[in-house]
């Protein structure tokens, strides 16, 4: 369970990030339980930041918060003054109870008016990290891009609606993978690849494999054999075991048949291929054990809805667009020796 604590003035993103990255990590490969994300406000209802202001009606109050083994505490538009006493109190009783606290942006500053984050590390929205340091000494601000964890709080700058630090939250929960695909659904905005596995799966499954499956001697084999042209027939030779016995073990663990996960993982690879690395899509096929260009085209659009040619180009756009800008290298005086070091990618 993850609460949601909407303050007065809270900018819009950070409602609807958390949403969408929690949703897309409940839809994710691994077999999990879905996250269950509930607003909560002080008051009925809270008015977004400007300039275009809206209101919203919370589905919980504060009373919604004792049950969530995570809240999150958005930004305020009245920051750096304190939330509202019972806000503060309300935090306070959360971080009693043993659950975690995260903050995004200016949210920092309402675990900080509680008296949580004193003699921790913790961030906030760059324009006001000044602020939080001299209003709070005994807090070590933290002047980074990423999310500051400590001890069982986690702050962020709130880029993007807090989306590293859902994603961080993601990770630690449920694992590097799952939040990775959350964040890649939620930007490129593509289906989840194992959606377009249900129809061939038995009513009622679930076709990701468990969390630990990637570990299965056989499926590591695979992995290190997608290029092959395998068939059900060499996979069972390779386990010693029947067709038959071989089925039923994927199916207990997966949801799939050894085929429906030999062309999962291809899947994957080829997306890992697009994403890191600069092999023209042809000769991705023969890397992958899918065959032609064609049959690649054709799986990869099923799977994710678009072309691999494009796919890559979204990929690239994206993480150009998202990505913390690297530091500037300081400047060196150019030598006939050295000549100029590049600026760092």
């Amino acid at each position: 369970m993850v609460a949601l604590l909407a303050l007065d003035g809270v900018p819009a993103h950070q409602l609807s990030t958390p949403g969408l990255l929690f949703g897309a990590a409940s839809r994710a490969y691994y077999r999990r339980p879905p996250y269950e994300l509930r607003v909560c406000a002080a008051a009925s209802t809270v008015r977004t930041a400007g300039p275009a202001v809206m209101t919203v009606t919370a589905d919980h109050g504060l009373d919604g918060l004792p049950d969530a083994a995570t809240v999150i505490v958005t930004g305020y538009a009245s920051c750096p003054a304190p939330p509202p006493p019972d806000v503060l109190d309300a935090l306070r009783a959360a971080s009693a109870r043993g659950s975690r606290l995260a903050a995004i942006g200016t949210g920092t500053f309402a675990l900080a008016a509680a008296g949580l984050l004193d003699g921790r590390r913790a961030t906030t929205a760059w324009s006001h990290a000044p602020e939080l340091a001299r209003r709070h000494p005994r807090i070590e601000v933290d002047l980074g891009d990423w999310p500051v964890a400590d001890g069982p709080f986690l702050t962020s700058s709130g880029v993007l609606g807090g989306k590293d630090l859902c994603v961080r939250i993601i990770e630690e929960e449920h694992g590097e993978q799952t939040a990775r695909e959350a964040d890649r659904h939620l930007f490129l905005m593509l289906p989840n690849p194992a959606e377009a596995l249900r129809a061939d799966t038995r009513p009622g499954s679930d076709p990701a494999p468990g969390p630990d499956f990637t570990a299965d001697p056989t499926a590591t084999w695979l992995e290190a054999n997608l290029h092959r042209p395998l068939t059900l027939s060499d996979i069972a030779g390779h386990t010693g075991s029947s067709v038959r016995s071989l089925t039923r073990h994927f199916r207990a663990h997966t949801g799939l048949t050894p085929l429906q996960y030999l062309l999962r993982a291809r899947m994957r690879r080829a997306q890992w291929l697009l994403e890191h690395t600069d092999i023209p899509v042809e000769q991705i096929p023969a890397t992958t054990g899918l065959g032609t260009p064609a049959n690649l085209r054709h799986h990869f659009h099923r799977f994710n809805g678009t072309t691999p040619t494009t796919y890559r180009a979204a990929f690239r756009t994206l993480v150009g667009i998202f990505a913390p800008e690297a530091p500037e290298a300081p400047e060196t005086p150019e030598t006939p020796e050295s000549g100029t070091a590049p600026h760092p990618l």
